[in-house]
């Protein structure tokens, strides 16, 4: 299988409740050496496209519409011609960082994309977000978890649009039901297991948001 992921670190701020934060974001590419996809669009697009290459860019796919993960949509699109692919209960939170445009194709649970001679199943996963999406690509073992779970637990749920109770259903009923050799690409931070951190979902559940 000539399938790989790719990697590259991009900085910037989150913004969200009148607040701002400097944060460093993952991005994952997913492809050959022909093709590939993007997943989210963080801050740079410079970076991203240097590590996309001369490769096509079959979708950009995003996995939540928080203003780190999505500020670099609109350029990397235009750059590289790629549709960018969210999830509509996402449109509120898009609008807060993109209200001049929208983003090209709906994202919807159980969807399965091609690229590089693997599957891609979309989970929807709300909770740190309404239209939050996690990427499973069983071919490679591998689960892209966005915000949606860290090594340690959860994503952030004390903002607008999220919920602890949805995330915590969402982990266990989407992702702790993967194999759990599992290996999730989170969207910041370190990478980690499904195996690692299923042990701890009451000590997740105990400590709250």
């Amino acid at each position: 299988m000539s399938a790989r992921i790719d990697h590259a670190t991009t900085s910037g701020t989150f913004e969200l409740d009148g607040g701002s934060w400097d944060v460093d974001n993952n991005v994952w590419v997913l492809g050959d050496d022909t093709e590939c996809v993007v997943i989210d669009a963080p801050h740079d697009a410079d970076a991203i496209a240097e590590v996309v290459g001369d490769r096509q860019v079959r979708a950009i796919l995003l996995t939540h519409a928080h203003s780190d993960h999505v500020d670099a949509a609109l350029d990397l699109k235009e750059r590289t011609g790629a549709p960018l692919l969210l999830h509509p209960g996402e449109a509120p939170v898009w609008e807060l960082t993109h209200p001049e445009a929208r983003w090209d194709q709906d994202l919807a649970d159980g969807q399965r994309i091609e690229v590089a001679g693997v599957t891609i199943e979309v989970l929807h996963t709300p909770g740190h977000s309404p239209g939050a999406c996690c990427f499973s690509v069983a071919d490679l073992g591998v689960v892209f978890s966005g915000d949606t779970l860290f090594q340690g637990g959860p994503g952030a749920t004390g903002r607008s649009f999220s919920d602890f109770d949805v995330i915590v259903e969402s982990i266990t009923d989407r992702l702790l039901t993967l194999p759990e050799d599992t290996v999730v690409h989170t969207g910041h931070g370190d990478t980690t297991t499904i195996g690692e951190e299923k042990p701890h979902r009451q000590e997740w559940i105990d400590r709250g948001e």
